[in-house]
């Protein structure tokens, strides 16, 4: 169910004995609501400015963005749960418990790499950050005795990004075996062109406008503002699939994928796997393919094309979302 306006929500899996997270808040209708507007923060760059020897200024070298941090001031709110203060105060306790079970996020910190995935609805736009939940403080008072706490809560992001909550996936099938269009045989002469009979030119078509009209296979488009990290899977059977970002890049894996069997390609850097089944297959990738941090799609229109000796049914997908540097 999408977040109303305003809303956030915390999201993780379990993890063994311990219970994942969906918890929503924000607005008054959760009864944790904000009391400030939130924060978005970015934390200081690893830049690489060097002064130059025996002279004034700087060399500047290569700079590395540091992540998001989103910190939350709310207001946790239970007074209409009861008619009298001790009702009251047990609400109160068992909602900011809830709160705190939520930001603790035990399953997660058991784990190296994995994420909590942050959704919101601002302005009508549908936003997701991953991280992990950080510091967590009550302000405990008389207050809390007739159901209201303010609460000090912190996000920590993996990257300084806004992904589009709504995953893309787009189907491509094994090159050789897309339909071709063009001229079918036989053909017989003479050829007509706009009655001139037989030229012995074939005038050049004018442009044509926008992104095909009609969607062809492995044809998509990154609508936000940054490059985003596709996730492809390539479905067998096929042997040393490649798979190719028009004009970009292109990476090949020296193995073969039977029937029934698949290969992940997870490019997102908190991730960053090449897996079969359970198994890491990253040691495959041919000599002279990019690394995963390079493997983006950029913002715009995309074509990405699979390649390799296989059957007609053979095919990978593209999944990403839209990505933003702001919501």
């Amino acid at each position: 169910m999408p977040l109303a306006e305003g809303e956030w929500n915390l999201w993780h899996g379990s993890y063994g004995m311990f219970a994942g997270t969906d918890f929503t808040f924000g607005t008054v209708r959760t009864g944790c609501y904000l009391i400030e507007p939130y924060e978005i923060t970015l934390g200081d760059s690893d830049v690489g400015d060097m002064a130059l020897p025996r002279n004034d200024g700087l060399r500047f070298g290569r700079d590395r963005r540091a992540a998001n941090k989103i910190t939350f001031e709310l207001g946790v709110d239970s007074v209409g749960s009861g008619s009298t203060r001790l009702a009251r105060h047990a609400a109160n306790l068992s909602k900011l418990s809830q709160f705190a079970q939520a930001w603790d996020a035990e399953a997660l910190r058991l784990r190296y790499g994995h994420s909590a995935v942050l959704s919101t609805t601002q302005g009508g736009r549908s936003r997701r950050f991953y991280g992990r939940p950080r510091r967590w403080a009550a302000a405990g008072s008389r207050l809390t005795r007739q159901g209201y706490t303010p609460v000090v809560a912190e996000f920590q992001a993996v990257d300084d990004t806004a992904y589009d909550d709504v995953e893309q996936v787009e189907r491509v099938p094994l090159r050789w075996a897309v339909k071709p269009g063009g001229i079918r045989g036989p053909v017989i002469g003479p050829i007509w062109n706009g009655g001139i009979r037989n030229p012995g030119y074939w005038p050049s078509p004018g442009p044509t406008p926008g992104w095909p009209p009609v969607h062809l296979p492995g044809h998509v488009v990154n609508r936000g503002t940054k490059p985003t990290w596709p996730v492809i899977t390539i479905y067998g059977q096929i042997t040393n699939p490649v798979v190719k970002l028009s004009g970009r890049w292109t990476v090949t894996l020296d193995l073969a994928i039977k029937a029934g069997e698949a290969v992940t390609i997870d490019t997102r850097p908190w991730i960053a796997t090449v897996t079969k089944g359970s198994a890491s297959v990253a040691g495959l990738i041919r000599r002279g393919s990019p690394r995963l941090d390079q493997m983006r799609m950029p913002p715009g229109n995309c074509v990405f094309d699979l390649d390799g000796v296989g059957a007609p049914n053979a095919y990978m997908n593209v999944a990403w979302r839209d990505a933003y540097s702001y919501l």
